[in-house]
């Protein structure tokens, strides 16, 4: 199957062939011709699957059947880099068309939103926050709304942001068509699919789990020696680009300079960045300008980067959702990626989570030349390196009886990205 049989407006076919598509996804096979037919959509699909395409072509397409000069389509997804990536996705399948979108956000300049609003540009990719100001404000009127679009919705759950969707939504015609698209349905964004759609349509390729592209590895490690280990990796491994995550923005900052301190070209993601500031990491990772970012949660949703080939969590994220997000910033587009775990003896209940729903155990991997027997620094309880994994809170033994669940061989990789088949040196 090819774009042409969706029958799309031939002034559509200049950005699709810019973008270099041939073959629709799976999500746009199923999505599209629904989406064409006005009809409302639920949509489950793995990130990176051409999701954004599966309702960005249809709502041009109908923007452009009956040209008006007026605010027609809304899209609402919960971070500012999404929205720029939505946004940037309607420019390059809009070229030629004159049909005009625009971004509202917070963390910037609230004038020139206001001004493309009032400009009646037919198309806004907001988050929920600075949308719903300029509504309470005056400065926004979505009164022509014709599609809705609420893209990863159950981030704006955990986010927060539900109440001022719901919000949103009271301003906006009941008479639209509404397109839902969520990696996993809780019980609230369950009910708030029946409050907003009609006779909805439910697409969905997979389950919600990590694409088949990506090999998964763990790595067990006490606290104090996951910098020491990231940084072994990083001269171990063969890179293109690494993204890595962790838990707080002023670990993800002081990491970053860490390894920028060892020549590697860093940058750092995070809230306690300005937007200009934020933009300027994104584009320079995206260039290859930057080799590592390193992030917290703010990028694990909306990061369209086709080139990342490494994902490293050096903090083992709170939810398995957050896993599968964070792991489908690699391996995209049929690319291979390697997703990398640091585990502590904190980690074992999420690492059974993560297990369960991979449907798989993960190997544990540890590198052959790594000192794991290092001391906490002074005053800190030691903890007990075991094979299997996990870490006891109790004085050093001899650690020529280390325990472990098998008597395998554990892997590691070599400096030529082979697997080795040794376990780490004893100390």
């Amino acid at each position: 199957m090819n774009f042409d049989q969706f029958n799309l407006d031939s002034r559509l076919q200049v950005g699709i062939n810019k973008a270099g598509y041939e073959t629709p996804t799976p999500i746009q096979v199923q999505a599209i011709p629904l989406a064409l037919q006005g009809m409302d959509i639920i949509g489950t699909a793995q990130t990176g699957t051409g999701k954004t395409a599966a309702f960005v072509l249809p709502i041009l397409n109908r923007l452009l059947t009956n040209q008006k000069k007026q605010t027609r389509a809304l899209i609402i997804t919960p971070t500012r880099e999404l929205a720029e990536q939505i946004h940037q996705e309607f420019r390059l399948f809009s070229i030629g068309t004159g049909i005009r979108s625009t971004t509202v956000y917070g963390g910037v300049g609230a004038n020139p939103q206001v001004h493309a609003l009032r400009s009646k540009v037919e198309i806004v990719v907001a988050c929920p926050g600075r949308l719903l100001d300029l509504i309470q404000k005056g400065d926004a009127n979505l009164q022509n709304i014709e599609m809705l679009v609420l893209d990863e919705a159950d981030r704006m759950l955990d986010m927060g942001f539900l109440p001022d969707v719901k919000r949103i939504l009271k301003n906006i015609p009941n008479k639209r068509q509404t397109m839902l698209f969520s990696a996993t349905f809780p019980k609230e964004i369950e009910s708030l699919a029946k409050q907003t759609l009609q006779n909805p349509k439910r697409v969905s390729i997979g389950l919600a789990r990590p694409a088949h592209t990506v090999s998964h590895s763990l790595y067990p490690v006490p606290k104090h020696l996951k910098t020491k280990l990231l940084i072994a990796l990083l001269r171990e491994t063969k890179f293109k680009s690494v993204l890595v995550f962790t838990r707080t923005k002023h670990r993800a900052q002081k990491l970053s300079k860490q390894i920028g301190n060892l020549g590697y070209r860093t940058t750092s993601l995070h809230s306690n960045r300005t937007q200009n500031q934020r933009q300027s990491a994104l584009r320079g990772f995206k260039s290859g300008q930057s080799q590592i970012m390193v992030a917290t949660d703010i990028a694990a949703r909306g990061l369209d980067i086709e080139s990342i080939s490494h994902v490293v969590n050096y903090d083992i994220p709170d939810t398995a959702d957050a896993y599968i997000h964070r792991i489908g910033r690699t391996g995209r587009a049929e690319r291979t990626g390697k997703a990398f775990t640091f585990v502590t003896d904190d980690d074992d209940a999420m690492v059974r989570t993560i297990e369960k729903i991979m449907d798989q155990k993960l190997p544990r991997l540890f590198l052959e030349e790594f000192d794991y027997a290092v001391p906490k620094p002074k005053g800190q309880p030691n903890q007990k390196f075991r094979r299997n994994g996990n870490y006891n809170r109790t004085r050093p033994k001899n650690n020529n009886n280390r325990s472990h669940r098998s008597n395998k061989p554990k892997k590691s990789f070599s400096k030529s990205g082979k697997q080795n088949q040794n376990p780490p040196k004893k100390q």
